[in-house]
């Protein structure tokens, strides 16, 4: 009696954040946005689901869950019963869908404009009640109220960046790159390639978007500020440039100040090639930083010293070409890299000391991925 009053307790802690069962133990759904513009005859049609395995790291098909435009970026609400996806086309549009956590499949809710063209990525403030877009064309970002059936409401604010820097044939003008919310909640950062400036604002209680006070953090001209991740107890930022195919690591006050650390390739010194950075995320255990390299075919890991500073653990050639993103998968035992140019996705296992990756063998074969989520199974 007592374990069953114990475990209907706890399925009704889960009803109160929303998670109507509780998961099964290591098994999720992975869902993995693609590009479907990409070629004269378009290979793939939308998103696609797999269950995930954490304790084996295997993953094996669902199908497709949903189809719909060009989704780059997807985002999971914090409930986890509802998906986002960013629409990368001309005329953005931002996607909502509901999660059925049993069969994988997405549910189309509704589609609004992002407010700008070519919408690259997505996230949502820790309540769930706002989402906020970044679009690299034009380069802007904008919100949007979540409704409580998951649903978007029309734009709440769009702000349109203003600016360039050195590199006349890329940074003529502003390409924000993505939406960051930070760890306390109070605030959004949105590393602008064509600035060279990572761009902030405070959020508002009705989720408005207005200049922070400072309003930007800088990086060396020509770098191309593309993605960024929050280190150890949001003590340090790390930012990933995409056109010197560096991390700028910097000391963070917790309000937008930021005092560079150093700034450490990403590549080998050896490499010749044109630089491509791309994603970059911290472990969950803030040991470790990932970064990758999509001209160069790899994945850097570097270790965090307790202040700040970046130590290259290794660098590993991924099976496949141009690695657009990787994810972490959520029990952090396997990181996950999605190859835009190879059409497949490979599985890294992590070292839990040292943060080094090795080859699970694994592969998956999916046209134009570029971006993988997680969430819980039913």
């Amino acid at each position: 009696m007592i374990k069953t009053r114990a475990i209907q307790a706890f399925a009704a802690a889960l009803a109160v954040l929303g998670v109507a069962n509780p998961p099964a133990k290591g098994q999720y759904i992975a869902y993995v946005g693609t590009y479907t513009n990409q070629r004269p005859t378009p290979k793939s049609k939308g998103i696609y689901a797999y269950r995930f395995d954490a304790k084996t790291g295997k993953f094996t098909s669902i199908g497709l869950a949903a189809e719909t435009s060009s989704p780059s970026f997807l985002a999971v609400h914090p409930n986890r019963k509802f998906l986002y996806a960013a629409n990368e086309n001309n005329q953005g549009t931002v996607s909502a869908f509901a999660i059925d956590a049993a069969t994988g499949m997405l549910k189309p809710l509704n589609s609004v404009s992002s407010k700008g063209s070519g919408p690259c990525h997505l996230s949502l403030d820790q309540t769930g009640k706002w989402l906020f877009a970044a679009n690299y064309n034009n380069g802007s970002v904008a919100s949007f109220p979540v409704n409580a059936d998951g649903s978007l409401g029309e734009a709440i604010s769009a702000i349109q960046h203003q600016g360039s820097s050195v590199n006349r044939s890329r940074q003529a003008g502003p390409h924000a790159h993505e939406a960051v919310v930070s760890p306390d909640n109070k605030l959004l950062f949105a590393p602008d390639l064509g600035m060279d400036k990572v761009m902030i604002y405070q959020i508002g209680a009705n989720g408005a978007l207005t200049p922070n006070a400072p309003p930007s953090i800088g990086v060396a001209p020509g770098s191309g500020p593309r993605h960024m991740a929050f280190g150890p107890k949001g003590k340090f930022i790390y930012v990933m440039t995409e056109m010197t195919d560096s991390v700028v690591a910097f000391s963070y006050d917790g309000k937008g100040g930021a005092k560079e650390i150093q700034t450490i390739s990403a590549v080998p010194a050896d490499f010749t090639g044109q630089k491509s950075g791309a994603e970059i995320a911290v472990h969950p255990n803030g040991k470790f930083l990932y970064a990758s390299n999509r001209n160069h075919n790899s994945v850097t890991a570097f270790t965090i010293g307790a202040k700040g500073a970046l130590a290259v653990a290794g660098n590993v050639l991924v099976p496949g070409k141009t690695p657009r993103h990787f994810a972490i998968d959520p029990t952090g035992a396997y990181l996950i890299v999605s190859n835009q140019d190879s059409d497949n996705i490979v599985v890294f296992r992590i070292d839990p000391k040292t943060g080094g990756l090795t080859p699970t063998g694994d592969a998956l074969e999916i046209a134009s991925p570029v971006c993988v989520v997680f969430v819980p199974a039913s």
